[in-house]
């Protein structure tokens, strides 16, 4: 198998292989100071939201199988290593967002830190973007959600809390692994899944609605995991729970399955055949409306044990915590609302 540390850019005319083992990759962070627009609208029917804020781009998790990969390439960079070691942080977004808001066409809408990064990489502890975009969001009081793999989100827990007072907030956690094995061999730069759980049990005691994210599921791997994950996320004060099957799009596949073959070289002729069988006899589906979901018995299995065991467990019942509330948006201004 040809190797694929750094899959060639397809939108570069050209592209370097080393002769030999390439040098060792080290972390660089690009400060983006041109962008124009921070909030990304998101029409496609396979994302559960409209709006989101990326105050990165890369993300040093490392995680073999993110389907973000690809974006990277459209800015010069490869899906490979160079997601992990290039991050772009925008160090304009809470100023850019905020001049958003003033705008008379935005309403309100629920926006959702996480999509092209983990908005609480390492990174965040120093430049603290995904903080003062937060801070913005409560004083206009417009609702939030956040999907991370990190701890660091408990530094942030009562600006959380009081967005979910204000104006509403969740936090949902992706683990898709239960064991620690697993997990360094496929996402090994992020926080073990007991570290996620207990961030998430700090959350919901503080009054933060949290959830779980099985996300990705690798057939044939981490299908088995779901009732442990769905049984730790309970005690640690989940409300809400959900999966999506692994996706691959572009470079990503190559990439994932080189890891895999490394990191776990006993599972992977399983893995990658039980994914052919979900996704009609390739390892990645493209269409719209189709890219997270499987078919056939074994995913329909899958399937069927995450809601025996989610309704086993309570969850996904209308408690209000994720009901639609009326607009809490509200622009600041130096008379104030009669009501506020």
């Amino acid at each position: 198998m040809r190797y694929v540390e750094n899959p060639p850019n397809p939108w570069l005319s050209t592209s370097i292989e080393w002769i030999g083992e390439p040098p060792a990759a080290r972390a660089e962070v690009f400060e983006e100071t041109e962008t124009r627009r921070i909030i990304t609208h998101n029409d496609s029917p396979d994302v559960g939201f409209d709006y989101s804020v990326n105050c990165y781009r890369g993300c040093t998790h490392a995680c073999s199988y993110c389907f973000s990969r690809p974006t990277h390439e459209f800015l010069g960079f490869g899906a490979g290593t160079d997601f992990e070691t290039k991050i772009v942080a925008k160090v304009r977004a809470p100023e850019l967002l905020r001049e958003e808001f003033m705008r008379p066409g935005w309403r309100g809408a629920t926006i959702v830190f996480s999509f092209t990064s983990d908005p609480y990489l390492p990174l965040e502890a120093h430049y603290e973007l995904t903080r003062k975009c937060l801070e913005v969001c409560l004083e206009f009081r417009n609702p939030v959600g956040v999907v991370t793999k990190s701890a660091l989100v408990r530094r942030d827990r009562e600006l959380l809390a009081a967005l979910a007072r204000e104006a509403g907030s969740s936090v949902f956690f992706s683990v898709p692994f239960a064991d620690d094995e697993t997990a360094k061999a496929l996402e090994p730069s992020a926080p073990l899944p007991a570290a996620r759980f207990r961030a998430m049990a700090e959350l919901s005691e503080a009054g933060v609605p949290t959830g779980l994210l099985i996300a990705p599921v690798v057939p044939g791997l981490s299908d088995s995991d779901i009732p442990r994950l769905l049984k730790r996320a309970k005690e640690a004060g989940a409300r809400h729970a959900y999966i999506n099957l692994l996706r691959l799009p572009g470079n990503v596949a190559p990439y994932f399955e080189q890891r895999l073959r490394e990191r776990l070289p006993t599972k992977a002729e399983r893995v990658l055949s039980r994914l052919r069988e979900v996704k009609g006899g390739r390892l990645n589906v493209s269409e719209f409306g189709e890219r997270m979901r499987g078919r056939g018995v074994y995913w329909q299995m899958i399937e069927r044990t995450f809601r025996v065991h989610c309704k086993r467990l309570g969850f996904n019942q209308d408690d209000g915590s994720y009901t639609e509330r009326a607009s809490t948006f509200r622009r600041p201004s130096a008379q104030g609302a009669l009501f506020d």
